[in-house]
């Protein structure tokens, strides 16, 4: 039997490069982000490609908190049950901080961290009843280092970690699994105004990683592996002075 995986910010990035892995895969897909025109495009592709799967598409914003496991519930009822719920709709809105930049810091904290928290803990409560299910939310190699221009968003991510670390040993013995993967540099929107990007790897191929690691249900991990979980184990002794550069 197909399996059905609920996913946050479908619309674009990785959680659009996700979609069409998987419906290869034979998935069916429940996705969720605000461009609701994006995703009823990805819809009609999906559907017209795969035609053995199904494929469901609403509109929401996870800064909606209330709207989160309504939506949820919602595209579960219409396909008989989700078995994987992906917290992954993110932004980055970056500046330095004492810039008069408040606006920014709040949106990075509503949507990464506020968003995904909402999306965990209605997929927790919706898992419980149903006995069982997988979980996954998307941090960041970021969430490893406080890094400059990125205050807000580093907090974000290493507060989804946490929070999801948290969850895990609540129901440790349970048949619900929690994955965090924090990937590197993928070629999405979210990225390509940065000035650097080492090892970025375009994003069907981080999807394909994704995917392998979602299959396996791991715990934690980077995206891709190497060199990533290298990266981040030198990025929490680094100096001060060295990471200021970056």
């Amino acid at each position: 039997m197909s399996k059905t995986i609920l996913i946050t910010g479908a619309s674009s990035g990785i959680g659009q490069a996700l979609s069409y892995v998987l419906a290869e895969k034979g998935y069916n897909l429940a996705l969720a982000a605000r461009s609701i025109d994006v995703l009823e495009k990805m819809k009609g592709e999906l559907t017209g490609k795969y035609p053995a799967i199904k494929v469901e598409v609403r509109k929401l914003d996870v800064t909606d908190y209330a709207a989160v496991p309504r939506v949820m519930n919602e595209v579960a009822e219409v396909l008989g049950g989700l078995d994987i719920i992906y917290a992954n709709a993110g932004i980055d809105e970056v500046g330095k901080v004492g810039t008069g930049i408040f606006e920014k810091h709040r949106k990075n904290i509503e949507v990464n961290l506020l968003g995904a928290i909402a999306t965990v803990e209605a997929a927790v409560e919706y898992f419980k009843k149903r006995g069982q299910g997988h979980i996954m939310a998307t941090s960041s190699i970021a969430e490893y280092r406080g890094l400059p221009n990125n205050s807000s968003y580093c907090a974000a991510k290493a507060g989804i970690s946490i929070f999801c670390e948290s969850a895990r040993a609540e129901l440790h013995g349970t048949k619900i699994k929690i994955t965090v993967l924090s990937p590197g540099f993928i070629d999405t929107p979210i990225n390509r105004k940065m000035k650097s990007r080492p090892f970025v790897i375009d994003v069907e191929k981080g999807a394909r990683v994704i995917a392998r690691l979602m299959e396996k249900q791991v715990k934690r991990s980077t995206v891709p592996v190497f060199p990533w979980n290298f990266v981040r184990r030198l990025l929490r002794v680094l100096p001060t002075g060295m990471i200021a550069k970056m």
